[in-house]
């Protein structure tokens, strides 16, 4: 594990304080403290694993020195990701193409198709597959893998999956080297243990219950958009984040319940397997997340020399917002410590 110079602002001090300021009053400013201009995106529609079109958008800029694959989180969509949209216009800036886009279930992916989300299982190989048809487009090599929370759960099966694609991709037209791996934001590492952390926990379930009315619009839009697809009572039974998976994800994926499914999905366990090189920033105050986790993450890690581990005292969940005085001590332009961690992280990497 790597020293790490972070400092939030002051009143940010708190994981769960620094969650809701971010996700609740800098979502609506963003724009005001980017530096760099929106990239000029193209739309394009890739096909994941199992034929499951996946749809996308991308930006070149001239002589890309590599290709960053990125997206998002549990809920959302390309159109209101805004997290997402900063690495878009960090990346580019920096000379960086660019793959964004809408995974299972999600966005206009969701409009393309009825498939739900797997957590890892098949968006793992969609990733992978996403780069072979950059790379056939004309993008570059090096590849890197990015996302944040859940997302970052699977950009963390697409380094997995990236290291076992000769067995099962030897048709995609990718060499060993091409991908080089991941940096990822606020993985979720177990979600049986973080699930009834948050429950348990009178501001997480605030938390947990927002995003399950999230998730229930969600499999309305797919009913919406593919009827017949999913059962409405099934929808209808939504209420929290569990059920959800409870009702219409497990079955279709095999698993006869939640906890054996999220024991199968969570990448605690694949940490220790990873051999591309991986950046994981981490907050120990993060309030989505059993805080039992931290010290395990810090054990595993240790023993993976692969795996880069930032771990910080304060940042929350997916805020990492930095002061002014640790944007003068890094030199940073802007107060996004944590994509300024990872594109500076990829830039210094040999490939």
């Amino acid at each position: 594990m790597n020293q790490v110079a972070y400092s939030p602002p002051w009143g940010l001090r708190n994981g769960l304080a620094m969650t809701l300021y971010t996700a609740l009053q800098v979502s609506r400013r963003w724009e005001t403290l980017a530096v760099n201009p929106e990239p000029l995106y193209q739309p394009h529609i890739f096909t994941g694993a199992r034929d499951t079109p996946i749809f996308g958008k991308v930006a070149c800029p001239p002589h890309p020195k590599g290709t960053i694959i990125g997206t998002y989180g549990i809920t959302g969509s390309l159109e209101n990701q805004w997290f997402l949209k900063l690495l878009g216009r960090k990346a580019v800036a920096q000379g960086y193409a660019v793959v964004l886009f809408d995974w299972r279930a999600h966005g206009k992916t969701a409009e393309l198709s009825p498939a739900l989300t797997s957590d890892g299982l098949y968006e793992g190989e969609d990733f992978v597959r996403i780069a072979a048809q950059a790379k056939a487009m004309g993008y570059p090599a090096p590849f890197w893998f990015t996302a944040y929370s859940l997302g970052a759960q699977l950009a963390l099966w697409a380094v997995k999956a990236a290291q076992t694609s000769a067995t099962w991709g030897a048709d995609l037209g990718l060499n060993d080297t091409d991908i080089a791996g991941a940096a990822v934001i606020c993985p979720s590492l177990d979600s049986n243990r973080s699930l009834t952390y948050l429950v348990n926990d009178p501001w997480g379930r605030y938390l947990e219950r927002a995003i399950a009315r999230q998730l229930q619009a969600l499999a309305w839009q797919i009913h919406a958009y593919h009827p017949g697809a999913l059962d409405p009572s099934a929808i209808a039974r939504v209420n929290s984040i569990r059920t959800f998976d409870h009702e219409l994800v497990i079955q279709r994926l095999g698993f006869e319940s939640v906890e054996a499914y999220y024991d199968a999905t969570s990448p605690l366990q694949q940490l220790p397997h990873l051999t591309r090189p991986t950046l994981i920033l981490y907050a120990a105050d993060d309030p989505m997340f059993d805080p039992t986790l931290v010290p395990e993450l810090k054990a595993v890690c240790a023993q993976n020399a692969a795996i880069d581990l930032r771990l910080t005292s304060h940042g929350g969940h997916v805020g990492y917002l930095s002061s002014s005085a640790c944007q003068r001590q890094l030199n940073d332009p802007d107060p996004w410590w944590s994509w300024n961690r990872v594109l500076e992280w990829f830039n210094q990497q040999p490939c």
